[in-house]
């Protein structure tokens, strides 16, 4: 398959057919490991390493459809691959059908399957109706993984992020039925409430008891630190695959059997932010070393870390001095170039706002930000905007769990 590109055409990626790989590892009496889906930290250079280290499915950062739907500006901003960016679940936030299909046809072509999110907690996405707002709405939900499911080939994986309930966990088995009746792919059970913090363990028994419920390959998330935490995980829950945020953060080796993260995970790092094709932010590789190599520094030497300046050239210089570590070329792809066509969107748009559809704008021809850009492009460059994850904006080498 191609897709025109001005004058020029460029091959698309081939698919992985994900749920293959959940047969593949029950038939091998294993399970999927899975990198989780974290605002401004699954992005594709961090994919691209994870994978380097045992992890066989990764996500997108979460992305708001409705952004992604109206401006170009936001889908380069948040979405980039390129030809060993695979298998890959883009995930997004999305509050009704049209946001959610239009989105997934713009990125079909470039990805193994779309996600949506009906479990991050953080209050933004919650005021607004996304992440685990949708719980209260089991059946809007459903209609969106329907809509897609129908419009979208079969071998393309459609699947749902979803937390407990705040009620009997008979009541959250009866949801997790209803969207795997919409014929998704996969679900993904974080093992908490949307009310609970981390310092609450998941709740194992109850993803025993879902797993057992349903057909579909049921995903575990929460509280991977470790190999042995995902052997654990899978041991106890019979789950098809385990998702580590947190864990998986601090130690992308994770999945690879290390403890902490090894020096060659780090040297890897380095060469990939150093390549002149990334354009990976200073801040975002920064931080991604900051969580890395909190175990490996002295207290003086996390402060010193933490306070250099905003130079990529000075972070180089700190593991040249304190690791020997020199960026090295590396064989990491150029980017992808990917278009989209929002067509289709644009259709859809005009006829909701025909109907009077009032919680829906008109689309235009402008070049529109959308919801998320208007209101939220603030807290994606927050420090707090890991999903799942709560820690210190100012104090990275804190105390507070990551």
């Amino acid at each position: 398959m191609c897709v025109k590109n001005t004058e020029e055409y460029i091959l698309i990626k081939p698919k992985c057919n994900v749920e293959q790989l959940f047969r593949e590892a029950k038939s091998n009496d294993t399970y999927l490991k899975i990198c989780a889906p974290m605002v401004r930290y699954s992005r594709l250079e961090f994919r691209n390493l994870v994978r380097a280290y045992g992890t066989d499915l990764t996500f997108t950062s979460m992305i708001m459809a409705d952004s992604f739907c109206q401006s170009e500006k936001a889908r380069l901003n948040e979405f980039t691959t390129n030809k060993d960016d695979t298998p890959v679940v883009a995930q997004f936030a999305a509050n009704n059908s049209v946001d959610f299909l239009s989105a997934t046809e713009m990125v079909y072509p470039y990805v193994d399957g779309v996600d949506l999110n009906c479990g991050c907690p953080q209050r933004w996405a919650m005021q607004d109706g996304y992440g685990s707002a949708l719980l209260k709405t089991p059946e809007l939900i459903a209609d969106m993984l329907s809509t897609v499911r129908r419009n979208l080939p079969g071998s393309f994986s459609v699947s749902v992020k979803v937390r407990l309930l705040q009620k009997p966990l008979g009541e959250t088995i009866d949801m997790c039925r209803q969207l795997e009746a919409c014929g998704i792919s996969f679900i993904t059970v974080h093992g908490r409430t949307p009310v609970q913090k981390t310092n609450i363990p998941v709740n194992k028994e109850a993803l025993k008891e879902i797993k057992s419920s349903l057909s579909i390959p049921v995903v575990a998330n929460g509280d991977i630190f470790s190999l042995r935490d995902a052997d654990a995980m899978h041991c106890s829950t019979n789950c098809d695959g385990v998702m580590s945020a947190r864990g998986i953060l601090s130690n992308p080796a994770l999945y690879a059997g290390f403890e902490r993260t090894p020096l060659e995970c780090i040297q890897q790092w380095l060469n990939i932010t150093a390549q002149a094709d990334t354009d990976i932010t200073y801040q975002a590789m920064h931080h991604h070393l900051t969580f890395m190599a909190e175990s490996l520094l002295t207290k003086e030497q996390r402060v010193m870390f933490n306070n250099l300046t905003k130079d990529k050239g000075r972070v180089y210089d700190f593991f040249r001095e304190h690791f020997q570590l020199e960026p090295q070329p590396c064989s990491h792809p150029p980017k992808l170039v990917c278009t989209f066509d929002d067509e289709a969107y644009r259709k859809r748009a005009r006829l909701r706002g025909s109907v009077g559809n009032a919680c829906v704008d008109e689309y235009s021809c402008e070049n529109r930000d959308g919801t998320f850009f208007q209101s939220k492009v603030g807290v994606l460059h927050d420090e707090r905007s890991v999903e799942d994850v709560d820690f210190a904006e100012c104090n990275l080498f804190g105390n507070d769990e990551i």
